[in-house]
């Protein structure tokens, strides 16, 4: 199953699908272990102290996301 990520509303990135095929590598390009996961949350706000993954701050901060794409100028 290819890996789709779903963009939450003012709220995390659901990552799923074949999880072994996706590479998530940390600052220093240490790779962090997914084995075992079917589904991760990835943050967007800024404000986990679990990242890269969600932890739920975004509620808390009031945090809101940009919902759509803006088109860039040719």
């Amino acid at each position: 199953m290819p890996i789709k990520m779903t963009f939450s509303p003012n709220g995390p990135i659901a990552v799923a699908g074949d999880l072994t095929e996706l590479e998530l590598v940390d600052p220093t390009g240490k790779p962090i272990d997914l084995a075992g996961k079917k589904r991760i949350f990835l943050c967007r706000c800024g404000g986990s102290v679990n990242k890269p993954f969600c932890d739920g701050q975004h509620s808390k901060i009031g945090f809101q996301a940009a919902e759509a794409a803006v088109a860039v100028a040719p």
